[in-house]
């Protein structure tokens, strides 16, 4: 006799049925937009705000038994199980089966279906995004929560010999009340066969970089594979950035940013480039940019940073003054990471001097926001705020005692070593700009060392894309990213002189005109709001 628990609700399975048919038959954009953006959310509100999703074999029969088309309800299902819950060790594992059946139905038929004139599968652009960017956060969770288990299990002393502490006993145990009933059971299940390849990092390398292989192809005429390839391209920019391999960070961008002849083709929506794909998704667009601008300020690309983080800072700006974003269901989520760039935005115009090298009303915010550290330059208070959770995708011996190294921590240290000088710099700099020629021993009076006149130059010598809207390792080229040009020569009585010529400055007025118009939108605003009514 079925249970309450067994009885599917109508409006669900009709859910169901319609989302099949919008992936499988129809295909409509508009339609499918629908159902996943708005009635999933409601439905997931009305029925299951604290509970899980009915399984796959509650709803099989309403996709004919799909092993696709399952997959991605499972999926959807999951991410949303995972978002409204504490997910324990054993769902983080479900997590990367759901994930590789998935992955394993995509690419079981990739190579016929999409080149296929009769494509059988279409989801929306900002489906396949939310697919692949969960799927980098959950391996992120996972690889965060088994050092977290390492570290609590070695502080307890459960890491030594052959897990005999791990049932029960409490003989190595520097408390006295024993570890922590979940961090022994945690412990027992990480020392199962079962969970030695649980979110291997290859392995999740291997999906994403063969979902972009497919996707980015020339072959590749279907949108829904294309999909999957342009923001699996976005995903692996995202994973080797918090993996710390910064120039594969950028490199995983390649497809996408250099892809000029490629499109997306779709009977129901306009012909769009790569970049167009993912400047559609708004999610999509922040992570390629918020994690390029983290990865070009640890390579000591700075300008190249700060100009494709002004960018789409001033893109947000307007689009929260205007409403526009805040429309959208993630618009929290959305102002948080601007702020978390704004903070990245005031560490790079800082390191990179030249003017006007983001809009004056971006230079506001960052005064209004962060003008206290940028003056005690409080560089790391900054990055600290605005840096992404780094990982180590290595996996711990939980057989064994022993020190594990803080990821997160060595890249703040890293960033405190390459800026240690910026004061000095600064100082230098001022002094350099106020002379046409000085000498060395004059700089030196100053507090200057010798040594920092060279240095100076050195550290802002940068590797510059030539196209400053494509944060590219292929074609960039060694520039100076200083507003002054100054050379040392000797002069006939022995002394070494220092000549400045400062660089050319271009004017522009239209920052000008965009912040008078901007204050005149601001001032017209407050007037409206003001009651004439005596």
């Amino acid at each position: 006799m079925a249970t309450d628990a067994d009885i599917v609700p109508e409006t669900v399975t009709d859910f169901v049925f319609d989302l099949y048919d919008s992936v499988t038959l129809s295909q409509l954009t508009e339609e499918q937009s629908r159902f996943y953006n708005t009635v999933f959310r409601d439905l997931s509100s009305k029925y299951f705000g604290s509970s899980p999703w009915p399984n796959v074999s509650m709803v099989a029969r309403e996709c004919n038994g799909d092993p696709l088309f399952l997959a991605f309800y499972r999926e959807l299902t999951h991410r949303h199980w995972h978002a409204v819950s504490r997910p324990s060790l054993r769902d983080r594992m479900e997590g990367w089966d759901v994930y590789r059946e998935l992955f394993d139905e995509l690419l079981e038929g990739s190579e016929e279906d999409s080149t296929a004139s009769q494509p059988k599968l279409f989801i929306l652009p900002e489906w396949a995004f939310d697919i692949l960017h969960e799927f980098v956060y959950q391996f992120q969770g996972f690889c965060q929560f088994r050092t977290s288990l390492y570290n609590s299990a070695n502080k307890h002393g459960l890491m030594g010999g052959t897990g005999a502490a791990a049932d029960g006993d409490e003989k190595g145990s520097s408390s006295k009340k024993g570890p922590p009933n979940h961090v022994v059971e945690n412990l027992a299940i990480m020392r199962e066969d079962a969970a030695h390849d649980v979110w291997s990092v290859d392995t999740v390398m291997f999906y994403l970089h063969r979902l972009v292989q497919i996707g980015t192809s020339p072959k590749c005429t279907v949108p829904a594979y294309q999909y999957f390839g342009i923001f699996a391209s976005v995903a692996l920019s995202r994973l080797e950035c918090l993996l710390t391999d910064y120039s594969s960070c950028l490199a995983a961008l390649t497809p996408i940013l250099e892809s000029d002849t490629m499109t997306v083709s779709k009977a129901d929506q306009e012909t769009k480039s790569f970049v167009q794909v993912v400047n559609g998704v708004v999610s999509a667009r922040l992570s390629l940019v918020y994690h390029a601008g983290i990865s070009l300020l640890m390579l000591r690309r700075y300008k190249d940073a700060a100009i494709t983080l002004g960018e789409l800072c001033s893109y947000m700006h307007r689009g929260f003054k205007t409403g526009h974003l805040r429309q959208l269901a993630n618009s929290d989520q959305l102002y948080k990471n601007y702020d978390r760039m704004i903070a990245l935005l005031a560490i790079c115009t800082q390191l990179c001097p030249q003017s006007d090298i983001v809009e004056e009303t971006i230079a506001k915010v960052i005064r209004e926001k962060h003008g206290v550290q940028v003056g005690k330059e409080a560089y790391t208070e900054l990055f600290v705020f605005c840096a992404p959770k780094f990982i180590s995708p290595a996996i711990p011996d939980f057989y064994e005692a022993g020190p594990i190294e803080n990821v997160y921590k060595l890249q703040v240290q890293m960033l405190e070593q390459e800026l240690k000088d910026q004061p000095v710099f600064r100082d230098l700099r001022s002094y350099l700009k106020l002379y046409t020629s000085i000498p060395i021993s004059k700089l030196v009076e100053f507090g200057n060392a010798e040594h920092m006149v060279s240095s100076l130059k050195l550290k802002m010598r940068q590797v510059e894309s030539n196209n400053p809207a494509i944060p590219s390792l292929k074609e960039a080229t060694p520039k100076s990213a200083l507003d002054i040009h100054y050379y040392v020569d000797v002069a006939t009585n022995g002394d070494e002189i220092v000549h400045i010529d400062e660089a050319e400055k271009q004017r522009r007025f239209e920052n000008y005109f965009f912040g008078q118009i901007n204050q005149s939108y601001d001032i017209r605003k407050e007037a409206d709001g003001i009651n004439l009514n005596v």
